[in-house]
């Protein structure tokens, strides 16, 4: 008897593609592809991660230019104060990152406070 083939899925999970869509390549991806381009859970997922991506290397930038004039102002004892900070600032946005792919897996959206109402805008909100 031969065995009746299953019929081929939709792909993943809503709530597993919002969660991915945080690994920042994977979101640019998922705004391409069918389904997902057009699902507003993921649609909001990709969006906020790029867009915190974006602000996570604009923030570390930032901090950068302000270590090196601190460094050239204190003839380099601000490292004593600069190198804990980028440690406390990683730590951080590492935790928020980790935050957004649990909430997401979860079925959650949860808007970070100025991004995540971009990101809305950009879903189709």
């Amino acid at each position: 008897m031969a065995s009746t083939p299953t019929p081929p899925s939709s792909g993943m999970q809503n709530n597993m593609a919002g969660a991915l869509s945080y690994i920042t390549i994977v979101g640019l991806i998922f705004l391409f592809i069918e389904p997902y381009k057009s699902n507003r859970f993921v649609r909001f997922h990709a969006f906020q991660s790029i867009f915190f991506a974006v602000g996570w290397v604009v923030l570390w930038i930032a901090f950068i230019i302000l270590s090196v004039v601190l460094g050239f102002i204190s003839h380099g004892l601000a490292a004593c104060i600069t190198i804990p900070m980028w440690l406390i600032l990683g730590l951080g946005l590492f935790i928020v990152w980790i935050i957004l792919i649990f909430k997401a897996y979860n079925n959650q959206e949860w808007k970070l406070p100025v991004i995540g109402n971009l990101a809305a805008k950009q879903a189709g909100n």
